[in-house]
């Protein structure tokens, strides 16, 4: 769409100076010659109390500043805040300083670490209307030839892209130059899980060990609860009498020296969990543990939860994957993560006929199709044990025909 005639001008100007030293703009006689001077945009912009006349120049052609003056009132037109002197680095850190105290600690550390490695230095000096698919797009290229992680390069374009999101609903852009932008996907590792035979083997050998953890383990194994869930458990969410506890609180590390409870990862995940016998039983023990370690500590700060360090503070989860490791050597048993144990949950439950959906109960999953997408190539046996039953009830009408 062509400018509205009466809005904004196109006109040719250059730098040289008169006798009196001031700029001649646009009265400079050598503007005769095509080749001398740059094009110009100008416009009156309304404002909340006046007008303002918004200049821009340096083209090298009419049909650039042109193009310029039309994207200008386009935006005008669509309700986009014009502001073509904000680079994306004032805009980034201004949509930082207002997400911050509504994130979680971690995430402000990622969103932070994002901005000052990544963004700010790749993009900032691009003022944030002239920010581009292709810039992106060529982020994306030299991060990936310098070998970044696709996990970590998605988040950070995640990242970005969630802040322009926040500037097109604030009308301040029109387009979000990171939605569309292509990273390639990590080719999904298939999960390392124990058999419901190595799972039994490791619960033998710490309890057979008298492993401090080993109650805790029993407990992630039982109901496949996440690292920060167990962590973050407190007394005060555990029924004993109805058998089940409440997942409220998450433990997450903050940085390498702090440790914060949060609000769990979703509004399902904090569901109510069934717990078995062994689980219950479990807890039991680790509540005598705890109740003995407290009578024999000159210091215990009691802070409700179940699985804290010996003085009662929350145990870091590096401490925790460290010693699991450890103890998986001592057994003799193939690596793990710590998380791998929620893998290890629902790979017993599967394997020995849980169905599907109860698993992703269970488990607190958003929905189905997660599970199956995560476990779906551990249920071989049900598979074959369904199209065996078709087959049957077939062979029986045809029988029954005949």
């Amino acid at each position: 769409m062509r400018p509205n005639p009466h809005r904004g001008r196109v006109y040719r100007r250059c730098a040289c100076r008169g006798a009196d030293g001031k700029q001649l703009g646009a009265r400079c006689p050598k503007l005769t010659n095509a080749r001398h001077g740059t094009w110009t945009y100008a416009v009156d912009l309304p404002t909340l109390d006046r007008r303002k006349t918004m200049r821009r120049g340096g083209f090298t052609t009419k049909t650039e500043a042109s193009a310029a003056l039309t994207n200008v009132l386009q935006c005008e037109r669509a309700g986009v805040s014009i502001d073509d002197t904000e680079t994306v680095a004032d805009y980034l850190h201004r949509w930082f300083e207002a997400k911050a105290p509504t994130r979680k600690p971690n995430t402000v550390n990622r969103y932070r670490a994002y901005l000052d490695n990544d963004l700010i230095p790749a993009f900032g000096a691009i003022r944030l209307e002239s920010l581009n698919h292709q810039h992106v797009a060529q982020f994306i290229r030299s991060e990936l030839d310098a070998g970044r992680g696709l996990v970590t390069l998605r988040r950070c374009i995640t990242t970005l892209s969630t802040a322009l999101n926040d500037a097109r609903r604030a009308h301040r852009l029109e387009h979000n130059a990171a939605r569309y932008a292509q990273i390639p996907r990590r080719s999904r590792k298939e999960l390392t899980c124990w058999s419901t035979a190595e799972a039994s083997a490791f619960l033998r050998h710490c309890h057979t060990a008298e492993e401090p953890l080993a109650d805790l383990y029993e407990l992630m194994i039982g109901t496949g609860m996440r690292k920060g869930e167990v962590l973050g458990l407190h007394w005060a969410d555990v029924d004993f009498d109805a058998r089940r506890l409440f997942v409220r609180w998450t433990l997450v590390a903050v940085d390498n020296s702090r440790t914060m409870f949060n609000a769990p990862k979703t509004k399902g995940s904090q569901a109510w969990i069934a717990l078995s016998g062994r689980a219950v039983d479990a807890l039991k023990r680790q509540r005598r543990r705890q109740r003995a370690r407290q009578v024999a500590a000159s210091r215990y700060d009691d802070l409700d939860l179940v699985f804290p360090r010996t003085d009662g503070q929350p145990m870091r989860p590096q401490y925790l994957l460290n010693h699991f490791r450890r103890t998986i050597a001592d057994a003799g048993l193939p690596d793990l993560r710590v998380h791998d144990l929620r893998h290890v949950a629902a790979t017993v439950m599967l394997t020995n006929g849980v169905p599907m959906a109860v698993v992703s109960k269970t488990l607190r999953h958003k929905n189905v199709a997660t599970t199956i997408d995560l476990y779906g190539h551990l249920t071989p046996d049900a598979a074959e044990d369904g199209v065996a039953t078709a087959a049957a009830a077939l062979d029986r009408a045809d029988a029954q025909a005949a």
